[in-house]
């Protein structure tokens, strides 16, 4: 009985350590998800087009390129869902 506890034992460590790394790594993953907020570049053409991924998180504005020069995109208005004017930041 001895030799099957010292045998197992290893094993039984080993899993749980794998399986707490995947589940702490998923958390982190689901709190980062959250964070990403579409951004649109705004012409006078076309309103609202080309979506860019930002985030809500305050940090850098967000931008069509990472140059500081970049044009400026904007995310939705919540209510009207039409146009783009609520600032967003780079993720």
């Amino acid at each position: 009985m001895k030799t099957i506890v010292k045998k197992a034992l290893p094993m039984a460590i080993f899993v749980l350590g794998i399986s707490g790394a995947f589940f702490t790594s998923s958390m982190q993953s689901a709190e980062k998800a959250d964070d990403i907020k579409l951004g649109y570049r705004d012409t006078p053409q076309n309103p609202c087009s080309m979506p860019i991924t930002c985030s809500d998180q305050e940090n850098e504005v967000c931008r069509v390129s990472y140059l500081p020069a970049g044009e400026q995109v904007f995310a939705k208005d919540e209510q009207s869902q039409t146009t783009c004017s609520e600032v967003v930041y780079r993720p």
